[in-house]
């Protein structure tokens, strides 16, 4: 049972280091007894989960539309939502071989055997011994037995010892339980981590896997026009032969034709770029990985809300730093243990004699019993400051986690209004490219009529390749943006159940 305490002032008597005092089983028993009743008393603070701001709705979510149903994010991995078959392999890849999520692994690893360390102080330690001993000496004065045998000083001695001893610091104070407790906050702290690090690599994964799928659209969309300006650049040189033309016009063709293939140039990089990002992602070498081009889902998957309260279970990295509340506010109980007694007690029983089978003898046998205790009646404040300063990073604590639920809170806004701006924007770009392909198409006749210039030509080109370029851009944008909400909704994770909650 965890009761509050509280710290009442320090006596000045001397109760400095005891003795191990032998006593009586009867006077064990009930010092034990009496140890174990005292071991329910904590002196550390009730934990209560700090509060948060918070609101009942997203303010971006107004006119939020959410075909799917509210668990869709719970049924299974979130990429699966895009569709991509391939995207599904190679995020199933990240939990087995990338090497950062290796690293959080072994940390929350880590983080367990602590918690098995505190939680072994809770219990006595016994410890056995034995040793043998030979001894002997020369000289000395001669003796003469019963026999009338003359025999010489010196000789040799065995000696052999058996012990068994335990001790154990009955926690009185609540200060060994509060390590535990703190240590496993601190281990679920780890476990969340380690989602966030898993959730966090598969995000980065898939944004790059649609960016990379983006890049091969726009390769596409260059080389398509890369094939027209090499009809236009011919079509200008033949008029320039037949005295239709300036020299002008075929080189403006060739400077358009050059500077769509350098564009070509520059995306076939990014994609290589990225191809090797995502081969570090996936735990594998650049140089043995390759991504086939292939077609380019563009599923943007409706991605379920909910409400802002639910994103406190949601989000890893609040629930990190809330188990980390919950650790620090641990601390604060150790610290208070030191203004109260070290109490510990022990037990022993030995055998010792000059033959092995002596030590199974009951005559040769001894225990004892002890009670220890000490008290720190003067260091000059140190207590004092040791419990400030773990009050301190309590409240320190404390403010990062509503830090993280407020920068939660803004991720989740900025993404649902990104949303709702792309899907508006790629329908706009939608009408804008269908109107520039139609003018470079009629600027293009028009040339050939002669009725206007190739600078209008080059003009048009230019524009319409760009308006191409731009749609096929926030197609993508919408896939990261879905992914970056999914990210900011915790990604189907929740924070596990801990101790005294419904």
């Amino acid at each position: 049972m965890r009761r509050r305490w509280r710290t009442p002032e320090l006596t000045k008597t001397d109760t400095d280091f005891m003795p191990m005092i032998p006593l009586s089983r009867m006077h064990a028993a009930v010092l034990a007894s009496l140890a174990l009743a005292l071991s329910g008393c904590a002196v550390g603070p009730v934990y209560q989960v700090p509060g948060s701001p918070a609101s009942p709705v997203y303010k971006e979510a107004e006119g939020f539309v959410v075909a799917a149903p509210a668990d869709t994010l719970e049924k299974g991995p979130w990429w699966q939502l895009f569709g991509d078959p391939i995207l599904n392999q190679l995020a199933e890849q990240v939990d087995v071989s990338n090497q950062n999520l290796a690293v959080a692994v072994a940390n929350y690893a880590q983080a367990r055997a602590i918690v098995a360390q505190q939680r072994a102080t809770l219990f006595p330690t016994v410890n056995l011994t034995g040793g043998a001993d030979r001894s002997g000496s020369r000289g000395g004065n001669a003796t003469v037995d019963s026999n009338g045998n003359v025999r010489t000083g010196g000789g040799v001695n065995n000696s052999y010892q058996l012990n068994i001893g335990a001790s154990w610091e009955p926690d009185i104070w609540g200060r060994l339980r509060a390590g535990v407790t703190g240590a496993e906050a601190t281990a679920q702290a780890s476990a969340a981590d380690l989602a966030a690090a898993r959730l966090s690599t598969q995000g980065e994964l898939a944004a790059n896997y649609f960016s990379l799928r983006e890049l091969d659209a726009e390769i596409d969309i260059v080389a398509s026009t890369i094939e027209g300006y090499e009809r236009v650049r011919q079509i200008t040189s033949n008029r320039f032969e037949a005295g239709i033309v300036a020299r002008s016009d075929v080189l403006q063709a060739e400077t358009q034709l050059a500077s769509a293939r350098d564009t070509a140039l520059g995306l076939q990089l990014q994609r290589q770029q990225l191809e090797h990002a995502i081969a570090v992602l996936v735990g594998k070498a650049p140089s043995t990985f390759t991504l086939a081009k292939a077609a380019w889902q563009q599923t943007v998957p409706e991605v379920p809300t909910g409400i802002p309260s639910t994103l406190l279970q949601r989000r890893p990295d609040i629930a990190a730093a809330e188990r980390r509340v919950a650790a620090a506010n641990e601390q604060i109980g150790i610290a208070r243990a030191a203004y109260y007694p070290d109490i510990s007690l022990s037990a022993s029983y030995g055998t010792a004699g000059s033959v092995v089978s002596d030590l199974f003898k009951a005559s040769t046998a001894a225990w004892s019993l002890g009670l220890s205790a000490a008290q720190t009646i003067f260091n000059a404040g140190a207590t004092r400051a040791a419990v400030a300063g773990a009050e301190a990073a309590q409240q320190a604590a404390v403010a990062s986690y509503r830090q993280t639920v407020l920068t939660a809170f803004a991720d989740v806004e900025n993404q649902l209004s990104s949303t709702r701006v792309l899907a508006q924007q790629q329908a706009v770009r939608k009408q804008q490219s269908d109107a520039a392909n139609q003018v470079e198409a009629q600027f293009l006749n028009r040339y050939k009529a002669g009725q206007v210039g190739y600078t209008d030509v080059v003009t048009a080109q230019a524009t319409a390749l760009s308006a191409r370029r731009s749609l096929v851009q926030v197609q993508a944008d919408r896939q990261a943006t879905a992914v970056a909400l999914i990210q900011s909704l915790g990604g189907g994770w929740h924070a596990p159940r801990t101790a005294g909650e419904p």
